[in-house]
């Protein structure tokens, strides 16, 4: 690996917005001398002086000595023009995100900068390759995308543009880690590795509000409580911004040429028409006004439990479930598997309750002719979650679905009663996540481990999404979304070759 950039060698950060600065307060306080410009008058130095104070917080809070305060404080300073950046060994431009206006800038870097300068772009979706075309010295632009919040975000996105010299990426990764951040590898492709693979959770969160599954609290309380997630898909992009949030969607599904997987949703495009663009403008899909009463998730009511099930086949994925109702006094029997139900079903007496396979309930009735189906959803750890998702099927008669809820309640969940959708929510939203990761490795963007580690570490997810895919099991993903397709009926949902193979051969492949 090339070493890193050496802690005397100067950094210009171009943009004194919140990004910008925050990448100037890391490289500051890691030893560099760091100048600062905006094109907005004065911008510059009012980042300056607001770097000095939250350096003095900092040692306030016993993070920083107060003399690492001082000269981490003293070593920021505003620059007039981006010429005074001309002794900067590494540049990193974190201005408005758009394509021309970032290639006019780092071509007039080019020529203010020394040869052996990297110059390096914050940009979180545009094409590398084409921010460095038609350069004198391509070769030394590379992307440095840092996560909002920089100094506490720990990813870094180094990403490689077709014509990027090896040794540029390889010193921005050691750079990365000498500033104590966790970098990951990336080629130049649209949304690189976080702001592609995670827009199934935004983008299966707002098909489901489409479809009615059920609304923005509920489908939230449901992905935090069983799914894991730090916040649920609402809630995230309301604190994302949906003018943002929408941005790069858009931006991810015209540079793949319309794929349908990334296809931006009317809903969203609503809100950012109506200036509902979520806690910055006090309103998205919750009310964020001072006072404002967050909306409550949908819980069924208390029901009776059975005082016994039986367990056909084997339990899968639901063996912690049954491991609970049997810790709850619920008495639970197993059996030979059912021919009605091969992956494995329980009989909780006028019910049968099911993992969801990605069909709907009511499909499920129609291919067994068995009336009263209930799903469940997929938890990310089914011994500790406090709620589960489940949907009935259209036929399903009211003494079973209270049967089956009253069973889940006994065993401790508060219980979440979807629209019969297909997929529900966790196990929908999962199986896309890792279809997404999946592509990504196949087509050589990162490899698993980055991909992983930068969904981990860029976005908080509980579990990287290859490792989780593989968890489930690559056979059941597989099939999760190919009854997807079916039920939705477009080409959203395809499974990626790299997934397929593995689904075949029951192991995951290497790269």
């Amino acid at each position: 690996m090339a070493p890193a950039l050496a802690s005397e060698a100067a950094v210009a950060v171009i943009g004194a917005g919140a990004m910008g600065a925050g990448i100037a307060q890391v490289a500051a306080q890691a030893g560099h001398e760091v100048l600062l410009f905006d094109a907005r008058e004065g911008a510059a130095g009012e980042a300056v002086r607001r770097l000095a104070a939250t350096f003095d917080q900092l040692a306030s809070k016993g993070r920083l000595s107060a003399q690492d305060a001082r000269a981490a404080a003293a070593r920021v300073s505003a620059v007039r023009t981006a010429a005074d950046c001309a002794g900067a060994k590494l540049v990193v431009e974190a201005i408005v995100e758009d394509l021309e206006v970032k290639r006019g800038l780092l071509r007039e870097l080019e020529s203010a900068v020394a040869d052996d300068a990297i110059l390096a772009s914050n940009t979180s979706s545009l094409s590398i390759t084409a921010l460095a075309a038609g350069m004198k010295r391509p070769g030394r632009v590379a992307g440095m995308h840092f996560f909002n919040p920089a100094p506490l975000m720990p990813l870094v996105e180094v990403v490689r543009g077709l014509a990027t010299d090896p040794g540029v990426d390889e010193t921005l990764v050691a750079t990365a880690l000498s500033w104590g951040k966790v970098p990951v590898r990336a080629t130049s492709t649209p949304g690189f590795i976080v702001n592609r693979c995670a827009r199934p959770f935004y983008g299966e969160a707002l098909r489901l509000l489409a479809e009615r599954a059920s609304d923005p609290a509920t489908i939230d309380a449901v992905m935090r409580e069983a799914g894991g997630f730090r916040m649920g898909p609402f809630e995230l992009m309301d604190l994302i911004g949906h003018d943002v949030n929408y941005a790069v969607t858009r931006s991810v599904w015209e540079a793949t040429f319309h794929d349908a997987r990334y296809t931006p949703s009317a809903i969203q495009r609503e809100l950012v028409a109506a200036g509902y663009l979520g806690r910055k403008s006090g309103r998205g899909f919750y009310d964020h006004a001072s006072g404002a009463v967050a909306p409550a998730a949908v819980t069924s009511p208390p029901a009776r439990a059975p005082a016994r099930v039986a367990i056909h086949g084997e339990p899968g994925p639901l063996k912690p479930l049954l491991d609970r109702m049997a810790a709850a006094g619920m008495a639970v029997q197993r059996r030979p598997v059912h021919p009605l139900f091969p992956d494995g079903s329980i009989d909780a007496g006028s019910a049968w309750i099911a993992l969801t396979d990605g069909r709907t309930a009511t499909a499920r009735t129609a291919v067994t002719g068995v009336a009263n189906v209930v799903l469940v959803d997929l938890a990310l750890d089914y011994a500790t979650a406090k709620r589960i998702a489940i949907a009935a099927s259209d036929a399903c008669d009211r003494k079973a679905q209270a049967t089956a809820t009253g069973a889940l309640q006994r065993a401790g969940f508060a219980v979440s009663q979807l629209d019969d959708v297909a997929g529900l929510a966790v196990m929908r939203t999962v199986a896309m996540l890792a279809n997404e990761a999946a592509d990504a490795a196949m087509q050589g963007i990162a490899t698993p481990a980055d991909i992983d580690l930068a969904m981990q570490k860029g976005v908080n997810y509980p579990r990287g999404p290859i490792a989780w895919g593989e968890a489930i099991g690559a056979a059941r993903v597989a099939a999760v979304i190919g009854h997807l397709a079916v039920s939705c009926g477009d080409g959203r949902y395809r499974v990626s070759p790299r997934l397929a193979r593995a689904a075949q051969t029951g192991t995951a492949p290497a790269g």
